[in-house]
């Protein structure tokens, strides 16, 4: 099953407009299932439907992400966005789609959607580890020219 990523039009808007800075502020990644994206209109955590349920190794929200980094490969004219992979041990649950936001530590209405990944299919862990592994080449691509 290929795993595709997608940038948020909003959360683009709010990245160029300096809203948002993809190296410094604060992510999280929230799983769910379900959940029929609208990359033009959905801005807000709060716009996000079926998240997994709070328990089994999920909690509300999901997972703080750590090391962001911006790179740029001057062979393939690609501004890349990465950070360290995401995982929620000792869980048991299933997920189709991960959201990254910005996370503010307030309500949900206030978290800016930044990227939404679908994993192809519904994954399920059971008494493990999930984990959702970033490419290599970045979570994010934006190819200039």
């Amino acid at each position: 099953m290929a795993v595709t990523a997608n940038w948020s039009g909003q959360g683009m808007r709010d990245v160029a407009s300096g809203t948002i800075s993809l190296n410094s502020n604060t992510f999280g990644a929230m799983l769910m299932t379900g959940y029929a994206f609208n990359q033009d209109t959905h801005h807000f955590r709060s716009d996000v439907t079926g998240e997994v349920a709070t328990g089994t190794g999920y909690t509300y929200g999901g997972a703080t992400l750590t090391g962001a980094t911006i790179t740029y490969d001057a062979t393939s004219n690609e501004v890349r966005w990465d950070f360290a992979d995401p995982s929620w041990p000792t869980s048991s649950f299933s997920a189709s789609q991960m959201m990254v936001y910005k996370r503010r530590g307030g309500t949900s209405s206030a978290d800016e959607l930044v990227m939404y990944i679908e994993f192809g299919g519904t994954q399920t862990v059971t008494s493990g580890t999930f984990t959702y592994q970033v490419p290599a080449t970045g979570a994010g691509v934006i190819t200039v020219s």
